[in-house]
């Protein structure tokens, strides 16, 4: 059940956000924004910095929460598990070129946030109860609807369905961003350094997410804006002391992220090697999940704010691709680059989910072998998988098979039912292990991937194994408040769809799948959240691009404005300010 359930999320994710064509919407609207508005993350990015400190605020202006809050609220949706468990996934899958394609998305990302927060803080709306809303289902409800298309055709009641559909699908991105890949990472880290059980850390946690999403936007913004300040301190001071330990694989790590850029990277330990696409494709997936530039969820958070100038805080939101992705990402890659981690087998229970069974003894020190099994796991030339009856005596498998989990060959493998070693057999069908019962455990050296391979990299470091405790502190404040946060997204969403009533039946069942993903297969909560994430960003990015020119007018006027109530600044021949 397991297997068939991934297998059908598996192809659904690579025919939607694992595919060329979302990878090339997504970067292109960030690169076509750059041009048209003139590298504005770069331009503004100083002015930018002055607006999160209250430096042109107003008396009166409208909204619930800070600039600085709405940053803090917006960011600690987007610093979670994409900065620990998201770049260690797309380097073991992609290698270290995936790096570079998540650094890439994050530059062009910084003008697609600008842009998205602006059109959705310029149609936002006061709720009945006197909350701000916002979001891309209000620009594209309020404003698209009006839009003609081509001038002639009037989108009208297209628009409308275009905000539902986004609206739906935020509702669903904040169980497969916010909620479950979360608490997966948290309970994961935990258990990995304190051996506590999945469903402890899981039900603990989900007691203290729904005293904190109760309070609303207010509650959320203060304790979002104490704990991503700490919780990005304790994390950056972390990766130094790992980074400045592994001192002479700075530079070759840096090489590593370009030197196979566009030919993919070659097996090294037990990596069996990525190609280009592979590499690109994940490096802009998990980039996107990472900083969500494009996926509209941040413009929810901003909408709170206080502001007189939906520019203004779309301006703010340059800021966060570049916190997230740029600094936080490229410390957690270049932590597990300089460590080495990401070629080395360790030891380690796996999941079901990740095995794979070959119906010959395949040698890793042998490289016909290794490219054979590296062909097929890239789908290029599929091998004969497996099945039938594994026999298993005293632990060891005893059939003349190859078993490959996480991408990798496997070493010293050893079955457990319960407690003890397994005697008996196990159900093979086409290379899958058919466990119905859930009773065997399979244990042995292999790559691993997510929170546990950023874990491994933490260790190397002055600190040694006390390395943990920093990914277990940093993961568990990084994902609870990305959790806390996409709570909020996903109740304005279903204020915009079914009124406030439903908010509270909304925040039950979003706690109740927090506690299940606690304990549910990693691999297949990663990849249901790659599905939610495009299917959410699909309508957003189509909406901003219809809205192009309108964009460039709103920009225009608010730098006419600002000169003519700062009357000293210095403006360009386009009329945009220099700063100083």
């Amino acid at each position: 059940m397991i297997h068939r359930l991934n297998e059908f999320l598996s192809l659904l994710d690579n025919q939607i956000g694992g595919s060329q064509w979302f990878a090339f919407l997504l970067l292109g609207t960030g690169l076509f924004f750059t041009i048209y508005l003139k590298f504005p993350q770069i331009r503004f990015f100083r002015h930018a910095l002055k607006i999160v400190r209250g430096v042109y605020d107003r008396k009166g202006d409208e909204g619930d929460t800070s600039h600085f809050q709405a940053l803090a609220t917006a960011l600690s949706g987007t610093v979670g598990t994409g900065n620990i468990a998201g770049v260690a996934y797309a380097i073991f899958l992609g290698g270290p070129a995936a790096l570079f394609w998540m650094l890439v998305t994050a530059m062009f990302g910084m003008t697609t946030k600008f842009v998205e927060v602006t059109l959705s803080h310029k149609y936002r709306v006061k709720t009945a109860d006197g909350t701000m809303a916002g979001g891309p289902m209000y620009y594209m409800s309020r404003r698209l609807t009006e839009y003609r298309l081509l001038h002639r055709i009037k989108l009208g009641k297209s628009a409308k369905v275009m905000a539902v559909i986004f609206a739906f699908c935020t509702i669903l991105s904040s169980f497969g961003t916010g909620s479950l890949p979360q608490i997966n990472s948290i309970a994961g880290s935990i258990y990995t350094t304190f051996k506590i059980d999945y469903w402890i850390t899981g039900l603990v946690l989900s007691i203290l997410l729904g005293l904190v999403i109760i309070g609303g936007i207010r509650r959320i913004a203060k304790v979002t804006s104490r704990l991503v300040p700490a919780m990005a301190l304790i994390y950056f001071l972390g990766s130094l002391m790992v980074i400045v330990y592994n001192y002479e694989n700075i530079i070759p790590s840096f090489f590593s992220i370009f030197e196979d850029l566009f030919t993919g990277t070659a097996a090294a330990g037990g990596f069996l090697g990525a190609n280009f696409a592979y590499a690109f494709n994940r490096g802009v997936n998990r980039g996107l999940f990472s900083n969500e530039a494009g996926q509209g969820s941040a413009p929810i958070a901003h909408a709170s704010a206080r502001a007189h100038e939906p520019v203004s805080e779309g301006m703010v939101a340059i800021l966060e691709p570049f916190i997230d992705t740029i600094i936080i990402c490229s410390l957690t890659g270049l932590v597990i680059l300089s460590s080495g981690a990401w070629s080395q087998k360790y030891q380690n229970t796996f999941q079901v989910s990740d095995m794979m069974v070959f119906d010959k003894e395949y040698q890793e020190s042998d490289e016909q072998d290794k490219n054979a099994v590296f062909l097929h796991i890239t789908n290029k030339r599929p091998l004969p998988l497996f099945s039938g009856n594994l026999e298993v005596k005293n632990g060891r498998i005893n059939s003349p098979v190859t078993l490959v989990h996480a991408r990798s060959f496997t070493e010293d493998v050893r079955v457990y039912q319960n407690n003890g070693r397994y005697t008996g057999t196990v159900r093979v069908n086409n290379g899958l292990i058919n466990d119905e019962l859930g009773s065997l455990r399979f244990e042995g050296k292999s790559l691993i991937h997510s929170a546990p391979l950023t874990t491994e990299a933490f260790t190397s470091s002055f600190l040694g194994n006390y390395g943990r405790y920093i990914v277990s502190i940093g993961i568990l404040l990084f994902a609870f408040s990305t959790a806390i946060s996409w709570s909020y997204y996903g109740d304005r969403a279903v204020t915009f769809l079914f009124g406030s009533k439903y908010v509270l039946s909304y925040h039950v069942i979003y706690v109740i799948g927090f506690f299940i993903a606690s304990f549910t297969d990693t691999t297949i909560v990663w990849t249901f959240s790659g599905i939610a994430i495009a299917l959410m960003t699909i309508p957003n990015l189509v909406g901003i691009l219809l809205l192009h020119r309108e964009m460039k007018d709103t920009v225009e006027k608010y730098w006419t404005g600002f000169v003519e109530e700062h009357p000293g600044t210095r403006t360009d021949k386009h009329g945009n300010k220099i700063v100083r």
